[in-house]
């Protein structure tokens, strides 16, 4: 049996999971989003990413980013890596994917 603190929703219930049969049974979840998340946790962890990029601007010497979807977990080293080698050289406006696709950078670039 595993605990967990669930992330699922604000309440932050205490989960406890474990292995049965060919699935899982879990107990102190207050709503649904709890079992999806310890079954997630224990099968395919995964997480979201915030951080900044450099960019040429002596004004604003970083900008923050934020990965567009989760990201498994043993991922997260790989795009840190990544972030650290863009630089934003060119003003692109507000975030949006008709502007600049970090998914489609991310992709062709790990």
């Amino acid at each position: 049996m595993k605990e967990l603190t669930c992330i699922g929703c604000p309440r932050g219930c205490t989960l406890k999971i474990e292995r049965d049969g060919d699935g899982w049974s879990v107990t102190g979840n207050t709503c649904p989003r709890g079992r999806e998340f310890a079954v997630s946790e224990m099968t395919a962890p995964r997480r979201t990413i915030c951080s900044t990029v450099r960019t040429s601007f002596p004004g604003a010497p970083v900008l923050p980013v934020r990965v567009s979807a989760d990201i498994p977990k043993d991922r997260i080293f790989d795009v840190m890596d990544a972030l650290k080698t863009v630089t934003v050289s060119e003003r692109i406006g507000r975030a949006g994917k008709s502007d600049f696709c970090y998914d489609e950078y991310f992709k062709s670039n790990l």
